[in-house]
Formats: structure tokens, sequence, C-alpha cells
């Protein structure tokens, strides 16, 4: 196992590009030239230089520490909330699909309740009601995105629950809850943690997006979506300050993506040679 992780390069590259963004992230007090918030520290609108990296924004604060302090919140919204829709899914898709009958039922078509919405629009909701904030944002796109997880779950469950050691589990007295959680689960962590690390980067964009739309973290906090909206005002004029919070999202998105696409070929081979030959 070690070896496919050490030959395959996408998950090398993809590594290591989010292990450096992680690493700016929670150096970003360390690494910050100037004060995220602080206002006039060099010029309005100046472009990229040697003091001022990335260049400065309307009101003159330094874009380079706004971005790497905008990589904490961003990083942190989406190993946040999809931790979060882990568990919840998980608990869920797995009871479900383990107990099956009225319990199934009773699950799932609270899962189908949330499903049937557009991500987007109820997480837009959420976000209303809750208000904008780190909280608002956490519970807004949380709620939303636990569904895809339980699904998932109640759908591998169902499969493993028919399997000769699970049997073996219920021959020996096992209790359902020690079969799932010691038995089963364990041996379907490859597809969830897969999944996860496509969750992860959706939670993010969808952090972006709410940010963008005025939805996000209120001023002078800063996201990769807030400092987007702040710089498409003035996109054409100053490309810089659109330029470099995509850059950030851009790299974080390909890196996601990779690293997914590696672990699934890594964790089940099998489906990676399936859907090699479907092509």
């Amino acid at each position: 196992m070690k070896s496919r992780f050490l030959k395959d390069k996408r998950f090398l590259v993809s590594a290591f590009l989010l292990g450096a963004l992680c690493l700016l992230a929670v150096l970003a007090p360390f690494l910050a030239p100037f004060p995220y918030d602080e206002v006039g520290a060099g010029p309005n609108l100046t472009a990229p230089n040697r003091t001022f990296l990335m260049g400065t924004d309307v009101l003159g604060r330094d874009l380079f520490s706004r971005v790497l302090f905008g990589a904490r919140v961003s990083l942190a919204v989406g190993f946040c909330t999809a931790a979060f829709a882990l568990v919840m899914g998980t608990l869920t898709g797995a009871i479900a699909g383990f107990f099956g009958g009225r319990t199934d039922r009773l699950i799932m078509a609270m899962v189908d309740i949330f499903y049937i919405f557009p991500m987007l629009l109820l997480a837009i909701l959420l976000s209303l009601l809750f208000g904008r904030g780190f909280f608002g944002i956490f519970i807004s796109i949380g709620m939303t995105t636990w569904v895809t997880q339980a699904r998932l779950v109640r759908a591998l469950v169902l499969q493993a629950r028919e399997l000769p050691y699970v049997e073996a589990g219920r021959a020996l007295g096992l209790n359902p809850f020690q079969i799932v959680f010691r038995h089963i689960l364990p041996n379907l962590m490859g597809p969830m943690v897969v999944s996860l690390t496509f969750q992860i980067p959706n939670n993010i964009l969808t952090e972006s997006f709410l940010s963008f739309v005025g939805l996000g973290l209120q001023p002078p906090y800063a996201s990769w979506g807030t400092l987007a909206n702040e710089g498409f005002r003035g996109m054409l004029s100053y490309p810089h300050l659109m330029i470099f919070p995509g850059l950030a999202l851009f790299l974080t998105m390909i890196g996601f993506h990779f690293l997914g696409d590696s672990l699934r070929d890594i964790l089940d081979p099998k489906s990676s040679i399936g859907s090699h030959a479907g092509t």
C-alpha cells in the first residue's frame, strides 16, 4: 500500500500542494508582512511590487497578508464542514443501511427532504437564518452536505451487511452497533475518505460563493470568497485584486481533485480499472 502512494505522481504532487497551502495558512500570522486588517498599510490600489507582493486593495491593505489569512478561513470552513458531514452522514447512513425497514424509511425520508432542495439555495436560506459569520457559514454548508455522505454510507452498508464477516459477527453474539462501528465502517474507510476529499473543495467553493454574494464573513475578516467579491468590482482596472484570490481557489480545487482521483485509484484499484476500460 505504501509503495502505491509513493509511486502515484498525482498523489505526491497534490499532497505537496495542499500541504503547502495548509502550512501557509497555519503560519499566516508569522508570514504576513502586515496585519490583514491594517488600513493604509500602503497606497491604495498599488500594483504588485517588492514591498507588496500582491499589491494593495482599495483601502490600502496588503493583499498578500489578506490572502494568507483568507486561507485560514476558507480551509477551516472546508475541513470543519466536511468533518460535520462525515460524522452526521456516517451515523445516519450506517443506521439506516444496517437496520433497514421503518428505521431506513424514516431516516431516508429526512435525507430526501434536504436532498430535494438545490444545495446553494438551501445554503443561502440557512445563512440568512443563522446570520453571517463563521458559525452561520458552518451550519449552512454542513446541513446541506451531510445528506450526500449519508446516501453513500447507506448504500455501502446495505452491500456489506450481507457479507460473511457480518454473518460471523451475528453468530458470535455481537450487537448491531458493534458490528457496524467495529467491523463494517472500518472496511468502508476507503470510499468514505475519497468522498471526503471531493467534499472539502465543494464546501470551500460554496463558502466562496456565499461570501461572493455578500452572505459570508463580515469585514474586515476575509476569506478567498470575500476577497474575490471585493476584487470583482475593480477587476478590469486592477486585475490583481481578483487574480490572486482566484488563483488560490484554483490551486486548492485542482489539488483536491487530483488527490481524490489518486486516492480512488490507490484504495480501490478495481474501480479505476473499470473506469479506464469504460473509456
